[in-house]
């Protein structure tokens, strides 16, 4: 009997999570749909409430509006830019970094970490922080974009975690004794052995650098310079797509009808190519929070 009452239990637990799970997903789904089908369909519905989840009025003017504003593209460009050269040099330092903190022989290694992860509760300021970048001659320059954030504490924290405990510190005295040097150490026998957790890295900051829009605000005057995230907020704020010729064949209620669609296909527009590579690295992604859970 006691079995019994177990199995009910457990079936019903399964049932609940099951529909607590589909209830969440339908949360996160739906205002996604959403904005993908408000932005295929025609702007006077969509104001109307007409349309709930699929397009209503099938129209691509928004779109064909976006992309005839070549600011765009050079945002497209720049922000590709920005994302492969600062994903290199945030894993080459970040690497460099993680490497040696791991290392059971490094002096002094517990005094690093506490100076390391001290920042991650104490720093200077937008201020002082701008000042340095200023100094430096950084102002206005692509290294505005790359170099003030090129390592991240918490995944300094996550790579030497995995260093530390799923490479085993027997296998890195053996390869010493075998008279392998740290660089070559680090070469050709640890980061082989890391390939889940440096996806992981680029990962997080690849699309830290796709999103990343506030350093441009503070750092970029100017335009040409400017990542998609900055440009498509001033296109919000300012309505440059308002004076472009294909605007002025509508009316003035056309045009704030299409400034609504296009407020919509902005969003996809700038979701769309990461949301494409996260399936392919999801599984990592995973892994890697549950590394970075733990930090001893």
């Amino acid at each position: 009997m006691k079995q019994t009452v177990k199995i009910s239990d457990g079936k019903t637990f399964d049932v609940v999570v099951t529909l607590i799970t589909v209830v969440i997903i339908l949360i996160v789904l739906y205002p996604l749909i959403f904005v993908v089908s408000a932005s295929l369909s025609d702007p006077a519905r969509v104001i109307n409430g007409e349309m709930f989840l699929w397009p209503v009025g099938f129209t691509l003017d928004a779109y064909a509006e976006i992309f005839k504003n070549s600011e765009i593209w050079t945002g497209y460009r720049n922000t590709i830019f920005y994302t492969v050269f600062g994903t290199i040099i945030n894993i080459g330092l970040t690497t460099l970094a993680a490497y040696p903190l791991s290392r059971r022989d490094l002096p002094g290694r517990n005094v690093f970490m506490f100076l390391i992860t001290f920042t991650m509760f104490f720093h200077g300021g937008l201020i002082p922080t701008y000042l340095i970048v200023q100094d430096l001659g950084m102002v206005d320059t692509i290294w505005a974009m790359v170099i003030p954030n090129a390592i991240a504490t918490y995944n300094l924290i996550v790579m030497r975690t995995y260093f530390q405990t799923s490479i085993p510190w027997e296998l890195q005295e053996a390869a010493m004794i075998d008279g392998c040097s740290n660089i070559k150490l680090l070469f050709k026998v640890i980061l082989p052995l890391s390939k889940p957790i440096m996806a992981v890295m680029v990962l997080f900051y690849a699309v830290g650098h796709w999103n990343a829009f506030f350093n441009a605000l503070i750092y970029l005057r100017e335009e040409t310079l400017y990542p998609l995230q900055l440009i498509l907020r001033e296109i919000l704020l300012v309505n440059q797509l308002g004076g472009t010729d294909a605007a002025g064949q509508f009316g003035m209620d056309e045009k704030i009808l299409l400034g609504q669609s296009i407020k919509y296909a902005l969003v996809v527009v700038a979701s769309v190519p990461v949301l494409i590579v996260y399936p392919f690295v999801q599984k990592h992604f995973v892994k890697g929070v549950m590394i970075g859970s733990i930090k001893g």
